[in-house]
């Protein structure tokens, strides 16, 4: 073992003074931390990053905007010196040592009496990993350790963590397994029940356990459908029997996911639900196929339309006369089937024919496929490109905007 290898040890800093010199990017960097856990954190800088003066104007510390000096440490508990100049963060390093406070040094660690290891949150636990002044490899084992975690290949599960209970609902992105959010892929590793959805990120069920029971409730357009009464009981009895379940669902649930219905019944019946809101296909799906969905100068507005009922369709809840007066973008979802219905009736309402149009099918996925056209023609291209869903239309400008990238690519 190295003669300087460090001590590992939790500071408790709540309601503790910690001194902070100077302003720049490593104390951007390291504020967050020092606040979360509660410390008073006071911070001596004539200048700082925007980030840092915004702590300062929300009153989470507390700046003074000058150079440090002597007895700037009386009464601290811990300091961390992190200006830009060497001579300025060795005589913080030396207040504090004959001060008897621990004081990280940013600009050369091994000087100072403490560093600051790499660290990450997991479902309660703090992650702390120190390499002898290595900081990259520092990061990439807290990382690799907190992969595991999350992906449950290494189980986090002892005698005394409690069980988790009931119901979450989980957004499992718009496809590609690796946008599910962290706390979703958490819980989904602490699952004893999966109810999954067709267009949940569906690779993600191979990093189960063998005992997690899954549960097929897709919902396969104008095809075989799992009645939504049926899912509602089916997490409802499961979470009754004392298992934890976890509703895996694509997109976000709360955008025409139906998941507040299933909120609603777990309430009914008396089951906590954790909602763990996912990546929207309405945003991302576009971005995957460089379409953002606003644009400075372009548009204004984006609305989010389902297209699981046709316009005419006495069911129908949409104004497609004040859509179609609209400038900005329309994002269509669940509306391959009714196309052309669709853009006509835009059309009609004053849309222009030549507004650029994009359809992404099975977007973020390795088999995602993009069609562009004017909303005209939108219709027979999507046809003759043998298009079908998932999909998402998006219509407006924006839609056109790729050219510039591809542009520029030559």
């Amino acid at each position: 073992m190295p003669q300087d290898q460090h001590y590992l040890a939790g500071l408790q800093l709540a309601g503790r003074r910690v001194v902070v010199v100077g302003g720049g990017t490593v104390a951007q960097r390291r504020l967050p931390r020092l606040l979360s856990a509660g410390a008073a954190v006071e911070l001596v800088a004539p200048h700082t990053t925007p980030s840092v003066q915004a702590l300062a104007d929300s009153g989470e510390l507390v700046w003074h905007p000058r150079l440090y000096r002597a007895g700037d440490l009386d009464g601290a508990w811990y300091v961390l010196a992190c200006t830009d100049d060497a001579s300025v963060n060795a005589a913080v390093c030396a207040d504090a040592e004959r001060a008897r406070i621990f004081c990280v040094r940013a600009d050369a660690g091994a000087r100072g009496t403490a560093v600051t290891p790499a660290t990450g949150y997991h479902d309660g636990l703090l992650v702390g990993v120190l390499s002898g002044g290595v900081p990259r490899r520092s990061a990439a084992v807290r990382d690799a350790v907190l992969d595991a975690l999350s992906s449950g290949s290494v189980s986090d599960v002892g005698a005394d963590k409690p069980t988790v209970e009931g119901v979450a609902l989980v957004g499992g992105g718009p496809g590609d397994p690796e946008l599910i959010t962290v706390r979703g892929r958490r819980l989904l590793a602490r699952a004893d029940v999966v109810v999954v959805d067709r267009l949940a990120p569906r690779e993600l069920l191979d990093e189960l356990a063998d005992h997690v029971e899954v549960i097929d409730a897709a919902k396969i357009p104008y095809g075989r459908a799992a009645a939504q009464e049926a899912i509602n009981s089916a997490l409802v009895e499961h979470a009754r029997a004392g298992r934890f379940v976890v509703r895996l669902k694509g997109g976000d649930p709360y955008l025409f996911g139906r998941g507040f219905e299933e909120v609603l019944a777990c309430a009914e019946a008396g089951v906590p639900v954790t909602v763990v809101p996912g990546v929207t296909s309405a945003f991302s799906v576009p971005a995957a196929a460089e379409v953002p969905v606003t644009h400075r100068g372009v548009a204004h507005e984006v609305v989010v339309v389902s297209g699981h009922v046709p316009p005419g369709d006495e069911r129908s809840l949409v104004d497609w006369e004040a859509l179609g007066r609209l400038r900005g973008t329309v994002v269509l979802l669940m509306g391959v089937e009714h196309i052309g219905l669709f853009a006509d009736t835009l059309i009609e309402a004053g849309r222009p024919g030549d507004t650029p149009v994009a359809v992404i099918q099975e977007g973020t996925l390795r088999t995602q496929r993009v069609v562009r056209a004017p909303l005209a023609d939108i219709a027979d291209a999507a046809a003759d490109a043998g298009i079908r869903p998932p999909a998402v239309t998006v219509i407006g400008p924006v839609a056109g905007l790729a050219e510039r990238t591809a542009a520029t690519r030559g």
